[in-house]
């Protein structure tokens, strides 16, 4: 009956362990909301490839008057991304752990065609992403989206 009792404390401390390192993780799908207009914007696939986070657009919430299905004509002419369509498209590349943070990588923000440096962190629950250029930055609050 020890024996058993034992196992079962066990088996609870690693599931709870387990749960709270998944809680933790950044790795799956996220809704963004524009930190000007407050809107939400889309749904990005943050994954995990050879050991750096990326993220793609998955969705985009689109007003009736826009394009459904827009490219980046604003992204630079020499970016490969460039007259791409978004849905689809990497926007965040490189970010790396580092503690409670991911930094080091970049993001693009589509709209304006610009490029930062990037970093991001968990709080309550909610991504923190922010986009930054020398001291100039932009933080957005995304959600994470079963």
């Amino acid at each position: 009956m020890k024996q058993c009792i034992i196992l079962t404390i066990i088996f609870i401390a690693t599931l709870a362990a387990f749960s709270s390192a998944q809680a933790q993780d950044i790795v799956g799908r996220w809704k963004t909301i524009d930190d000007e207009t407050g809107k939400a914007k889309s749904i990005v696939n943050i994954y995990m490839q050879d050991g750096k986070y990326f993220g793609k657009i998955d969705t985009l919430f689109r007003e009736p008057d826009e394009d459904p299905d827009p490219v980046c004509d604003k992204c630079p002419e020499d970016d490969p991304r460039y007259n791409k369509k978004l849905i689809g498209m990497v926007i965040l590349e490189n970010l790396q752990k580092d503690g409670d943070e991911w930094d080091d990588g970049s993001i693009l923000d589509p709209g304006k065609g610009k490029v930062y440096d990037c970093k991001m962190w968990l709080e309550e629950g909610n991504l923190k992403v922010r986009g930054y250029l020398y001291f100039l930055y932009r933080t957005q609050t995304w959600y994470r989206v079963d």
